[in-house]
């Protein structure tokens, strides 16, 4: 084990091996230490948008497992998080990033990263250990509105795939989301308010996706997660920077949690290679802030059983607007467009039949 390095990464799911990567590919030494063994499994819904697919090459990533277009011909992917955290490992390992596994962090300072009996020195100190983060806590980072939260369960059955496309189903209390992650083998989550609405009291209220699923069998466990926008006023302090989850969420609903950490992986080594973690804050901002818009819209209709059946028959009448707003969602499209299309979006909402 080294006693010093430029960068330790506190963490070493998704989001602490794009920093480890994208650190050691600006020629950065880096250690990444996690208390757990890989691969590690989260609840996910296990698609990956447009953007994360070219944050991920840009880390060196090539994935080719179940695709599907979306506008501008660009490609969205999904993939096993497990299958993908292997995958990340080996880059990293590649690149020549020092991982360190059953390795919990219990304290971070001036001195440096306390492993173990061990205290590891460093430059830089990246917290990439998720929503519940005891480096933001360490750093004093730990100060953001209290987020709504809302509850995510997601599970794998065994059935042929039905569609190359991840389907969204809309409940009155609930959303439903399916993704082909294997040739026999479909990635199915629910999100709702209610901590206690698992899968197989909330898929009765999909009646849709309930019919696909008749029959097929469960072959992994069922995880859950907590989900909901949250900011936290910094994402910074000293020579400690957050990333993913530890610096904020976004609700599930976008897709775009993964992306988000690939992304601000990629922005925060740029700051790191430059000596000054100043300009990570603008770009941490500047990155999250079409994710939010979206989430927001996009739960608006959440528990509006009346409102959901508008817009779909305004989507219905106006397929041109739905078009644009998923390209305006995966950054085909500038965020200004959003302002004309709500305005015909909400004539389309007037107009529709109720």
């Amino acid at each position: 084990m080294l006693n010093s390095t430029d960068v330790f990464v506190v963490g070493g799911g998704p989001a602490g091996l794009a920093a480890a990567i994208a650190a050691r590919q600006r020629g950065l030494r880096v250690v990444v230490a996690d208390g757990g063994q890989p691969p590690i499994d989260k609840a996910c819904g296990e698609g990956l948008m447009p953007d994360g697919l070219a944050a991920l090459q840009r880390l060196g990533i090539q994935l080719s497992l179940a695709e599907a277009l979306f506008p501008n011909q660009k490609c969205g992917l999904a993939v096993r998080r497990i299958v993908l955290h292997r995958v990340m490992i080996e880059r990293a390992a590649q690149v020549g990033a020092e991982l360190l596994w059953n390795a919990p962090v219990s304290g971070v300072s001036s001195e440096g990263v306390y492993v173990g009996n061990s205290v590891i020195q460093a430059r830089w100190i990246v917290g990439a250990d998720g929503s519940n983060s005891r480096v933001r806590r360490w750093a004093g980072l730990d100060n953001s509105c209290c987020p709504q939260s809302r509850y995510a369960f997601r599970q794998h059955y065994r059935i042929a795939p039905w569609t190359d496309h991840m389907e969204v189903h809309w409940g009155d209390r609930c959303q439903g989301y399916a993704t082909a992650v294997g040739p026999n083998q479909v990635c199915v989550a629910l999100a709702s308010h209610d901590p206690k609405l698992r899968l197989q009291d909330g898929l009765p209220e999909l009646p849709r996706l309930a019919e696909r699923l008749q029959g097929a069998e469960p072959v992994t466990v069922e995880r859950g997660a907590i989900t909901g926008n949250r900011r936290f006023r910094h994402v910074w302090k000293d020579n400690i920077a957050l990333l993913g989850d530890a610096a904020g969420t976004v609700d599930a609903i976008t897709g775009d949690g993964l992306q988000l950490a690939f992304s601000q992986a990629i922005a925060l080594a740029q700051c790191l290679q430059s000596g000054s973690l100043a300009a990570y804050q603008a770009e941490h901002q500047r990155l999250v802030q079409r994710p939010f818009l979206m989430a927001r819209l996009m739960l608006m209709l959440d528990g509006r059983p009346r409102l959901q059946h508008r817009t779909v028959q305004a989507f219905r009448n106006h397929p041109e607007i739905f078009r644009r707003l998923l390209a305006l969602h995966v950054g085909a499209l500038p965020s200004q467009r959003l302002i004309w299309d709500g305005l015909t979006l909400g004539w389309g909402l007037l107009t529709a039949q109720p």
